[in-house]
């Protein structure tokens, strides 16, 4: 216990000594920088647009772009759950049995969301467009 307090305060004490202080300016993006996050934010409204369009609704279509955003951004984000979970559950969980039963579990946890992700969308279509309001 002495040894990991000991050395959590050099670790501390050579970051604090190995930092530098950054200060912000005003002209820090240039302005092809700017234009092109002008762009993507333009971009992003325009495809917000064409999903408030395909569903004849503001809050449809937002809603419809939303759950297009999360499945697209759950897919690394899954994987990479699932592999932290292997690794806790092969390797970790050789040594440790309750550490093996986590990575299964949070295994499981983390393929559900991947599926719930994945298929909320196709959901979502299917009941505004088949059942809701034709």
């Amino acid at each position: 216990m002495k040894k990991v307090v000991i050395l959590t305060i050099v670790t501390l004490v050579i970051a604090l000594f190995c930092t530098s202080n950054v200060f912000a300016t005003e002209n820090i993006l240039n302005s092809k920088t700017t234009s092109q996050l002008v762009q993507l934010s333009e971009s992003q409204k325009e495809s917000i647009a064409d999903y408030q369009k395909s569903y004849d609704s503001e809050t449809y279509g937002f809603v419809a772009y939303v759950l297009n955003q999360i499945r697209l951004f759950s897919i690394p984000f899954c994987f990479l759950g699932i592999a932290i979970s292997a690794i806790y559950q092969y390797v970790i969980g050789i040594r440790k049995l309750d550490v093996r039963y986590k990575g299964f579990y949070t295994m499981i946890a983390f393929v559900t969301l991947f599926v719930i992700a994945q298929v909320l969308p196709l959901v979502f279509v299917i009941v505004i467009k088949g059942f809701g309001r034709g």
